[in-house]
């Protein structure tokens, strides 16, 4: 697998400034939706499996966020700590528990918290290592443009249903 799957959406985008930005641009986004768009999954079922709508995909980002937050800080303390994978489906069977507005709350926080972290590190930090069992070993610096190009993936799917359905 490879280190970061979400570099092609990142490209040459300059990842501290997409973590920074992102919070508000989905803030924007979700805020443009109607109830019945913040509702319903973005497209049809695929290979079996049901889209997420709107709603899921910001708890989704504050779940990533809770993840990133631990697997950056334990990058900070440990000398090359290997880091617990997820399965994100897993994750979500639970999203019918959280509302927009809570899911956006928690995104918001966690992410400005690790926005801070960042901005404070020396280049040694940003070459910290980690090790992914699924993808290897990486630094902490393909960590935040994991972040960032997940995010850009994930934005672009929400400004998709304004586009999609306006």
């Amino acid at each position: 697998m490879v280190l970061n799957p979400y570099a092609k959406f990142l490209a040459a985008q300059d990842a501290r400034t997409v973590i920074a930005m992102t919070p508000g641009l989905v803030h924007q986004a979700v805020g443009a939706m109607t109830a019945e768009q913040i509702a319903a999954p973005i497209a049809p079922p695929s290979f079996g499996k049901a889209k997420w709508s709107p709603r899921e995909i910001v708890a989704h980002l504050a779940d990533c966020e809770l993840v990133f937050a631990f697997r950056l800080r334990q990058t900070l303390a440990m000398p090359s700590p290997v880091i617990q994978p997820f399965d994100q489906d897993d994750w979500a069977k639970q999203y019918a528990a959280y509302d927009m507005a809570a899911a956006l709350e928690m995104f918001r926080a966690a992410r400005g918290w690790n926005v801070k972290l960042i901005g404070g590190l020396s280049e040694a930090d940003w070459q910290r290592e980690m090790t992914h069992p699924e993808r290897g070993t990486m630094t902490f610096q393909t960590v935040v443009e994991t972040m960032a190009g997940h995010d850009v993936n994930h934005l672009g799917q929400l400004q998709s249903v304004l586009k999609d359905k306006t």
